[in-house]
């Protein structure tokens, strides 16, 4: 939202202001499309503008600005700060900034190489900012000047751009003529004639016989020089600024072997067309080929690898000066004409080569008077392009190019390398617009992109296929992925298996883009190679009309894509040590908008390609929010030398491109390539032009590319090391501390993270070395590329058992039709172990919930949701969650990629349910993933365990191995030592052969300590026995049982400790082997990093209580993790009902299968059975189901077992034994009414949604907020319904409320609508609908609305929940100029239109959170329905807290309970919820007082109840809750008050 003021007058205080003289202009923003190039966005706004002419808005007065993204480059700003006088640019095109996200910016003015000015302001006339904050105006006056340009703009708070440059060919006029001698004269036009060419950057390497020009260039005053003994190394740095500036840099050498040095870099410019201009010095004619010292033949030195040579004669004054001046020109055109490249001028010169005086004859400068009095090269060379539309054969040519893309059955885009920011913008644009599949190159520039949204619809708009190198490992993806069409953007791909699947697909229409016209195609199957820029293809190709084919291709490259990336994001987290492709993943984690990478090559870019990953920014600024709703993500700077692929000048290279593109820079190449160039370090520590460079260093004390290759396998480790390793111990640090560069060694993945992060805020330069192996490093790659292998092999099994190939019309999805539940109870024959709130009971029951999930296919699917009591979930808050989903999940599409258990489950439930995954109760996500995978096994008639791993059917043997699993006996040991024996020993000859024993429930250990021992003498040394303390001892209680029972082989104690940070301590004191459950229980949703604290190797084993920690998705991930380990994995059941227990059956099953696969892949030795914690069964005594559990005695191996195929069998016939349901929930009406009322002058007729019962005591009201309706709190009602009537309200000038007049007075029409109107209106609508006093839940402007009304009619309100609420505003200043801002909002909607000015709301900081959100652009669709806008524009106005009373006085005074309610995103209302909650004496010793709340719900912003509304959910049920208690204790109702609370 921007703001102007205008003020009648000079107006320097506006304290003394009337309403009438503020006037605020509300900008009102229209979002056009990306453009494609600067001169797009040009037009786009100018046609734009012409639209409005022929349309104006009907207001006289309003700003309307138009605003379109353009490509990121210095070229928008650089076209806006050159515009002439006589241009009004300055008036219509304004580049944009926020003021708190201006990085772009200053990158876009960095690269134009001006300086940064604090002091420079925009002028304004007569006006201050609402801020208070004056605008002042320094300019300079440039009179005498004879070409000057001046402009001074402003750009946001803190950052502007002046322009007071005079013009300097008057300064060339005298030096030229000044110069000692003619080798002066010639090197002074040479280096003056570079710049006027635009070649401003100077390599110098040291050298006599280059003396004229090296000081010609170091007088230069436009011109920058470097220097370095090294010319190899100076030339690669040559090499890194023409990649980052896209501008050629010159490079001055003396004559002799300098020049030789400089062959690496011209070769690796030649290959990969990058600009370089060679000055190479000479001895004249008569000094060659006599044995002159330094003399060697340079003519043509270095062949074909330049695009011009030329020797020029020694400088005289008998040849005309502009042949100089046409030589520079004529190389420079050749140097940046297509193909790109080097070019070399070789200069003799003859003595003296200093400025020693000489005559020399003026002549030589005849007809260079025009060339002197301007600034312009001599020679302008004209490119003229004819438009493909107007040469008939190239538009025939490209005709048919673009038939074959629009005939395409599977097409793919291929990104390759990309030097410049606009090519890669347009690379995006093409892609979206294509709708193709695209594979990117880590030099694309978008393999590590930023992330701009999370909003699936845009997410899904480009299909990145990431790690397609990985899924290429298996032989199936290999036969499977075969594409008709490849569009290819850039030459070259790093990927070797990437480019043998291309070569595979032929054949096929390959059609090749790149600038140069060279052969790019090693595998000779090109069909079609257009010379373009990326730019120009995609202009031609958006141009055309492409169909958006069926994207059901897209669910194999999806799955395979999702699956082998999240396999191998899994392993190195897992990986405990710093591998080398864990480095390549993290490197993102030190980028950001002003950040550029530059890779190098072997092993490093490889890894890059591999495993590299994109990465989100926390600071999105307004632009990138209107970006996002087009395009997903923005690419990034990526360069590497990938011409020659060599490992020499790479450091160089690297730190001529961080002064070439003029950003941050990182850095990564490996020990044998750093230390192939420290001279590089000298260029380093000059640090001239450019910001703080990071290089990452990864040491493994040779070459480890060459272990990765055949040759390890058959060559002898000694002549490994020797000449392909080439092993070194050359210090690294040793050579930083030489050359007085900072150095970090960071040894663990901690350190590496803590180093990325400060080298990047530093202000030095700074080498991290990372150590690593070579052969640790081979074995970990062969480790990720077989499980990659595994998981591709997977996600082909779901694919095709779920979607195969003749179905993949329908799609890969399915929706859900309809869904309810049934609450249970069952007996146990026994209270569970794992509570003690039964001592005093003799019958046990077991609550739940039955989950049944109806697909549009007529598929039913069951989930059992059993929250624990020992957790912190209740029925009651759990019932509420499920009538929550209730609402939301009906028509919802589910993909039946859920059973790939990748992170799945967590994406679909944010993206398609809106919530946030932290927010579900554990019991509840676990209910609704069994319910869903229930479904889709019914829904392809298949079970439960052969979706989750479609591979069991084509292994027979392990099928027959694990037809069933082992199950652990269950022992609560509260009799004497004697006595659990004697239990112990009958479930042994019942066939358990593993037992669990619970312990720690006794005075002393040592009594614990006899049972096992008893347990163990009598049951034998055969049966596994474990022990479960459920952390009930102390560290030395626990040491003193593991003392007394070390001798006992206990298979493992588990949770000996009451604290976690004990247990490590505990293993290695005890010597015992452990087990972890509670530990785990509450892990976040990436449970990788708590695990990795407890990888100690007496931890053995893992206990997974799905219903606990929240579903099998992450059952599965800390499964894998065990196993990786070498840990067990046991699943175990929390009593739920024999639904429940035939799914752990399953999913016990899977885990040993998965288990079996990675003991296979790791070359362990098969591991042995694991005994599963499902011994809860044995409590059932009555049961949800009608057919009987599968778990009995094998008649085979003579072992108490869980049969697989029994399971199975259960779940596809499931009955529910009715007897056992309580009730059963499928749905409860919303009750939708009109009512009408008068207040004041106005009458209104209100639309009204009702639910839940009137006679349980409590109503709640709610209140949207401005733009809302009563429908946004319609879930969150159906969820609270059962505990409270629920009312919801349009407020006036909202939704289907209808604002009408008494009478028909037109004064009254036009009046506002004030906070005190609506609250009388809702006072009458509350005793017209209950006789009770109500809670009311109001958000924003409804806040304030509550917030009102219970500091004011105390009698009728019982309690207001405050959502992002506040008490209005306090100074009298603020108050003015906020009415007058919501004055102009509200004239803006009226006179532009709801939709622009929604685009304009939302554009606000206030919306950050919210605009992350998934629902985002369905909620700003809701918010578009209004038809009343002169009542919206009333409400806006009249209700603005500009005009409401402030009310923090009368919170001092406040006599209704309040609970305050804030996102722990929204910063500003969390400081004013603090305040009020000081205000409101929340520590008073009052019954009132102890009522008040403050929460601060996490994972949300502003609009918390649209954001996250579970916790929203429980809050209000709870403090309504509370009231209740309060009202019925008052009333001395003690048996409604058990009632109420159980």
């Amino acid at each position: 939202m921007v703001n102007g003021a205008r003020f009648h007058g000079s107006v320097k205080d506006a304290t003394g202001l009337e309403d009438d003289d503020l006037v605020v202009e509300t900008c009102i923003t229209r979002t056009l499309p990306p453009a494609l190039t600067l001169e797009h966005g040009l037009q786009s706004i100018k046609q734009a503008v012409e639209e409005l002419k022929f349309n104006p808005p009907c207001a006289s007065s309003g700003v309307l600005r138009f605003q379109v993204a353009v490509p990121p480059s210095a070229k928008a700003l650089n076209w806006f700060c050159s515009q002439p006088e006589s241009s009004a640019a300055t008036s219509h095109f304004w580049p944009t900034t926020e003021r708190c996200h201006s990085e772009r910016v200053r990158t876009a003015i960095r690269k134009l190489n001006v300086v940064e000015d604090n002091t420079v302001q925009m002028a304004y006339t007569n006006g201050i900012l609402l801020g208070r904050r004056d605008f002042e105006a320094h300019t300079m006056e440039l009179r005498d000047a004879r070409f000057f340009k001046q402009f001074c703009f402003k750009f946001s708070p803190t950052i502007g751009v002046a322009c007071n440059m005079l013009d300097h060919a008057s300064e060339m006029a005298y030096t030229i003529q000044d110069r000692a001698n003619i080798n002066a004269v010639w090197a002074s036009l040479i280096v003056e004639e570079c710049f006027r060419l635009g070649l401003t950057y100077f390599c110098v390497a040291p050298g006599s016989r280059s003396s004229p020009l090296a000081l010609a260039a170091s007088a230069h005053p436009f011109v920058t020089c470097i220097s370095c003994f090294d010319e190899r190394s100076l030339a690669f740095h040559a090499i890194g600024y023409a990649r980052g500036s896209q501008k050629a840099a010159v490079i001055i050498t003396t004559s002799g072997t300098a020049v030789s040095n400089l062959f690496p870099a011209v070769v690796e410019a030649s290959e990969d067309f990058v600009p370089l201009l060679v000055l190479s010095a000479d001895r004249p004619p008569e000094l060659q080929d006599c044995g002159a010292n330094q003399s060697i033949n340079q003519v043509n030195h270095f062949g074909s690898f330049v695009r011009f040579f030329f020797s020029l004669p020694p400088p005289t004054d008998q040849i005309p000066a502009r042949m100089v001046l046409t030589t520079l020109d004529s190389a420079v055109h050749w140097a940046t004409s297509s193909p790109i490249g080097p070019v070399h001028i070789n200069c003799p010169f003859r003595e003296p080569l200093d400025d020693c005086p000489q005559n020399w004859k003026s002549s030589c400068l005849e007809g260079l008077d025009t060339w002197r009095s301007n600034t312009e090269p001599f020679t302008k060379y004209i490119i003229v392009q004819h438009s493909y539309l107007c040469n008939t054969a190239t538009r025939g040519q490209m005709e048919e190019v673009l038939e074959k893309i629009r005939r395409v059955n599977k097409g793919i885009l291929v990104v390759g390398a990309i030097s410049a920011e606009d090519e890669v913008w347009a690379v995006l644009l093409m892609a979206k617009y294509l709708q193709w599949p695209v594979v990117a190159d880590i030099l694309s520039g978008i393999r590590l992109r930023e992330l701009l949204s999370s909003s699936p619809e845009v997410e899904e708009s480009i299909l990145f296929v990431d790690y397609l190198d990985h899924a290429l490992l298996s032989d199936s993806v290999r036969d499977l992925v075969q594409f008709d069409v490849i569009v290819q953007i850039g030459s070259r791909i790093t990927s070797n298996r990437i480019s043998q699947m291309l070569e595979k697909c032929f054949p096929c229409s390959y059609i090749l883009v790149d600038n140069h016209p060279h052969r790019h195609d090693p595998s000779h199957f090109v069909t079609h190679r257009i010379q373009s820029s990326a730019i120009e293809f995609a202009n031609i190709l958006m141009k055309a009309q492409i169909p958006n084919r069926s994207r059901k291709w897209h669910y194999y490259l999806q799955a395979l894509n999702m699956m082998v990336g999240q396999e191998i994001s899994f392993h190195l987290s897992v990986e405990h040590s710093l591998s080398e492709p864990y480095i390549a993943h993290v490197i993102s984690e030190a980028l950001s908008a002003e950040s550029a990478l530059f890779i190098g090559n072997s092993m490093v870019i490889r890894d890059a390609d591999m495993y590299g990953c994109n990465w989100t920014s926390d600071n999105h600024s307004v632009a990138d929010m209107m970006l996002k709703t087009e395009l997903p993500c923005t690419g990034i700077l990526v360069a590497g030398n990938r011409g020659a692929s060599g490992i020499d000048g790479l450091l160089s290279t690297a730190i001529g491109f961080a002064v070439g593109c003029n950003k941050r820079v990182l850095c990564v190449v490996g020990d044998i390539s750093f230390l192939h160039d420290t001279n590089g370090l000298a260029i380093l520590k000059q640090r001239m032009l450019r910001k703080p460079m990071t290089i990452l260093v990864i040491n493994n004390r040779g070459g480890a590319i060459f272990s990765l290759l055949p040759v390890a396998d058959i060559t002898d480790p000694r002549v490994l090391n020797q000449y392909f390793y080439t092993s070194h111990n050359i210090s690294i640090h040793g050579l930083c501390e030489a050359h007085g560069v900072k150095h970090l060694e960071v040894k663990t993945k901690m350190e590496l993270h803590e180093a990325l992060i400060s080298s990047q805020k530093g202000d030095t330069d700074c080498v991290i070395e990372v150590e690593s192996s070579i052969d640790s490093n081979a074995t970990f790659h062969s480790y990720i590329r077989k499980f990659a292998c595994r998981a591709a092999e997977h996600a082909l099994g779901v694919i095709s058992k779920l979607s195969p190939p003749e179905s993949m019309s329908q799609g890969c999805h399915c929706k859900i039709q309809s869904i309810s539940y049934s609450v249970y109870r069952i007996q146990l024959c026994a209270p569970p172990t794992s509570s003690v709130l039964y001592h005093d009971r003799s019958i046990f029951y077991r609550d739940g919930f039955i989950l049944s999930l109806t697909l549009e296919d007529g598929s039913i699917g069951y989930g059992e949701v059993a929250p624990l009591e020992i957790s912190q979930e209740n029925l009651l808050d759990v019932e509420e969650q499920l009538r929550f989903l209730f609402h939301v999940m009906k028509g919802v599409t589910i993909n039946y990629f859920l059973p790939m258990l990748k992170s799945s489950f967590s994406s679909w439930i944010w993206k398609t349910l809106g919530i946030p995954v932290c927010s579900l109760f554990p019991s509840v996500r676990c209910g609704l993933e069994m319910a869903i995978l229930n479904a889709i096994a019914m829904s392809h008639g298949s079970s439960l365990l052969n979706i989750l791993y479609p591979l069991r059917e084509r292994t027979e043997e392990k099928s027959e191995n694990l037809a069933s699993i082992r199950i652990c006996a269950l022992i609560d040991s509260s009799g004497t030592p004697e006595e659990v024996a004697r239990i112990a020993v009958d479930l042994v000859e019942e066939g358990f052969t593993a037992i669990k024993i619970k312990v720690a429930r006794r005075a002393d250990p040592v009594e614990d300590a006899a049972v096992i021992q008893e347990v163990r003498k009598k049951v034998g040394c055969h049966i596994d026995l474990r022990v479960d303390a459920n952390r009930n001892w102390t560290y030395e209680q626990a040491i003193k049982f593991g003392f007394l029972v070390k001798d006992y082989n206990l298979q493992y104690i588990e949770e000996p400790v009451q604290h976690e940070s004990d247990i490590i301590r505990y293993c290695e004191e005890s010597g015992l082997p452990v087990a972890l459950d509670e530990t785990i229980d509450n892990c976040p949703e990436n449970p990788l990093n708590l695990l990795v604290k407890y990888n100690h190797h007496q931890i053995v084993a893992l206990v997974i209580k799905p219903t606990v920690i929240g579903g099998f998705e992450k059952a599965a991930m800390i499964a894998q993790w065990a196993h990786i380990q070498g840990k067990m994995a046991i699943i175990s059941a929390a009593f739920e009902s024999g639904l429940a227990l035939s799914v752990y059956i399953l999913f016990s099953c899977y885990l040993d299968l998965q288990n079996a696969d990675t003991c296979k892949l790791m070359n362990n030795s098969p591991a042995s059975s694991v005994a599963h914690g499902l011994g809860t069964y044995r409590w059932l005594e009555e049961d949800i189901t009608t057919d009987p559990l599968g778990i009995g005695r094998n008649p085979s191996t003579g072992f108490i077992e869980a049969s697989v195929a029994d399971a199975t069998h259960l779940l596809h016939k499931f009955q529910m034994n009715h007897n056992f349901i309580h009730r059963t929930f499928t749905g409860e009406k919303v009750l939708g009414y009109h009512l009408d009322l008068d207040s004041n002058d106005f009458s209104f007729s209100v639309n009204v949604q009702e639910i839940g019962q009137r006679n349980n005591g409590s109503t709640i009201l709610f209140l949207h907020g401005f733009l809302g309706t009563n429908e946004e709190w319609v879930p969150i009602m159906h969820a609270i319904s059962g505990s409270a009537r629920c009312i919801s309200v349009d407020l006036p000038g909202h939704g289907a409320t209808k604002i009408k007049n008494c009478g028909d007075d037109k004064a009254a029409l036009r009046s506002l609508l004030s906070i005190e109107i609506i609250a009388d209106l809702l006072l009458k609508l509350i005793e017209h609908v209950t006789p009770d006093k109500v809670t009311l839940v109001g958000y924003s402007m409804g806040a304030r609305i509550a917030l009102y009304m219970a500091l004011k009619f105390s009698d009728k309100i019982e309690g207001a929940v405050i959502l992002s609420g506040s008490p209005g505003l306090e100074d009298a200043v603020a108050r003015k100029i906020r009415r007058a801002k919501d004055d102009s909002k509200a004239r803006s909607i009226v006179t532009h239109g709801l939709q622009l000015f929604l685009n304009t709301w939302y554009s606000g900081g206030l919306w950050k959170s919210l605009r992350s959100h998934p629902y985002f652009n369905h909620i700003v669709v809701r918010r578009s329905v209004h038809d009343d806008l002169q009542g919206l524009a009333r409400v806006l106005s009249g209700l603005s807290p500009g005009r409401q009373p402030s009310l923090w006085e009368d919170l001092k005074h406040c006599k209704v309970p309040l609970m305050l309610v804030v996102g722990e995103n929204d910063e500003k209302f969390k400081r004013v919820a603090l305040k009020m909650w000081h205000e409101i004496g929340h520590d008073r010793d009052d019954a009132v007082s102890k009522l008040h709340q403050m929460v601060v719900v996490p994972s949300c912003g502003h609009a918390v109840h649209l954001e996250n509304p579970l916790p929203i959910i429980r809050l209000v049920r709870q403090f309504v809750t509370s009231l209740r208690s309060v009202k019925l204790q008052e009333k001395g109702n003690v048996r409604d008050l058990l009632i109420y609370n159980q």
